[in-house]
């Protein structure tokens, strides 16, 4: 039984709670809260002039009440005297649809009725920068092909090796860190869990990237491309359904092979055709931002590759495609970036999917070519978005994941993200170059 907060909190010696809630934009909004108001505000909420955040909300209407999950609380590895707990929203009595973690909550809600559970964890890519975000925080980090370097790695010790260890005593299971493929970029993984965990862990964990950076005089960035010469930043998401308590494979990996020559079962196949299927829409949440299509289907980098799709289309143990299988028990979505939403993303994905097993949809065939050196040919695969426009265009014509996320929700979506691509259109800053209105507006998202 999850203890109640204030029980909770006492138990880790908190003199404050965090109650946080992630608005549409993926921008993290907490009030601080001493631990002798817990119980009250357990039961309550903490209020929220909902116009103040990315809501879509006026001043006219009354408080949004963020009511915490107590599972979710979290003592801050960097200031141990305070807690951390997601929280979701009401208004006037009545769970919100433009709530990203009742979202994911509710579509959890649909697979359970299937007699499934989604695992998945996310490989949430990050940027090191001076604080003026302009470069990369580490001179001396120039190689032409940086990933994995071992020196530059090393150089940020004091601030990757604290993270591990938060990590460690918070019990996510990190178990490797990496200087990726861009100057200046790393990476840190950790073990999957329920989507809900994953969701509230990746929210957590950008709070603690760039709390921990600032400490090093450094600016952390999840920004999906903020340099055009170097690799973006992208956040993987491996998947994979579960069997819960009562169903058939009750507590087994239902993506696992079952002896099927492709290596994984038909419904994993059937969850990969949602994703196909939906996946000019998805961009509208795992690619949400104007400058998230300077990440997608690039020009190559110093390094040599994008490492991001170009096209709808799956391979096997083959990073150029926008689905990887890497093994007989998941699939690799390589399509999201560092801007997309923690629990949005994990929502739609979802939705995407479940709506490939209902329908039984068929991925085709996979690929095995290099798809940066070798592209399919034109017509072999469906196309991708080029802008944020087409990909609010594409959710927007997606009735399927639009009835499945809900129409309050898609509404203020769409409409939110909308006026931010009406006005970035408005400025006149189109073209190869990274806007300083882009940088603005996406280097601490």
């Amino acid at each position: 039984m999850t203890p109640n907060l204030a029980s909770a909190a006492r138990e880790l010696q908190l003199r404050f709670v965090l109650f946080s809630f992630t608005d549409l934009f993926g921008i993290q909004r907490a009030k601080l809260v001493p631990a002798s108001a817990l119980e009250a505000m357990e039961r309550d909420g903490a209020g929220f002039a909902g116009f103040a955040a990315w809501l879509d909300l006026s001043p006219a209407d009354g408080d949004v009440m963020a009511i915490p999950d107590s599972a979710s609380l979290m003592r801050l590895p960097w200031q141990r005297d305070v807690g951390w707990v997601a929280t979701e929203l009401r208004l006037e009595g009545v769970p919100m649809a433009q709530c990203p973690r009742g979202l994911l909550r509710r579509q959890q809600q649909r697979a359970s009725e299937l007699g499934f559970e989604l695992r998945s964890g996310v490989e949430a890519e990050f940027f090191l920068l001076d604080p003026s975000g302009m470069a990369i925080g580490d001179q001396a980090d120039h190689q032409l092909k940086p990933c994995y370097d071992q020196l530059a790695l090393m150089r940020r010790y004091p601030l990757i090796g604290p993270l591990l260890e938060a990590m460690e005593e918070l019990g996510w299971g990190p178990y490797q860190a990496d200087h990726e493929d861009a100057n200046g970029q790393f990476e840190v993984n950790w073990t999957f869990a329920d989507a809900l965990t994953t969701g509230d862990r990746h929210a957590f964990f950008k709070v603690m990237v760039k709390s921990l950076a600032e400490q090093q005089g450094l600016r952390a960035s999840f920004m999906p491309k903020p340099f055009e010469q170097l690799t973006g930043n992208g956040c993987h998401t491996h998947l994979s359904l579960w069997g819960l308590p009562g169903s058939p494979g009750a507590g087994s990996n239902l993506f696992a092979k079952t002896g099927e020559s492709k290596g994984l079962s038909p419904l994993a196949y059937h969850f990969l055709g949602g994703l196909l299927s939906h996946a000019p829409a998805l961009c509208a949440i795992t690619n949400p931002s104007v400058n998230s299509y300077r990440r997608l289907a690039a020009p190559p980098t110093t390094s040599g590759a994008t490492w991001s799709p170009a096209g709808i289309s799956y391979t096997g143990n083959n990073r150029t495609h926008m689905v990887r299988i890497p093994d007989d028990q998941r699939l690799e979505l390589r399509l999201p970036d560092g801007a997309t939403h923690p629990y949005l993303l994990q929502a739609a994905v979802l939705a995407a999917g479940l709506d490939g097993i209902t329908q039984k949809l068929d991925p085709g065939e996979a690929h095995t070519n290099d798809n940066y050196a070798n592209p399919l040919p034109p017509g072999t695969c469906g196309r991708l978005p080029t802008s944020l426009g087409e990909a609010l265009a594409a959710l927007q014509a997606d009735s399927v994941l639009q009835d499945a996320l809900g129409e309050s929700f898609c509404q203020s979506y769409l409409k939110l993200r909308g006026q931010q691509w009406q006005h970035f259109q408005g400025l006149g800053q189109s073209g190869a170059a990274i806007s300083a209105w882009e940088r603005e507006t996406g280097l601490d998202g």
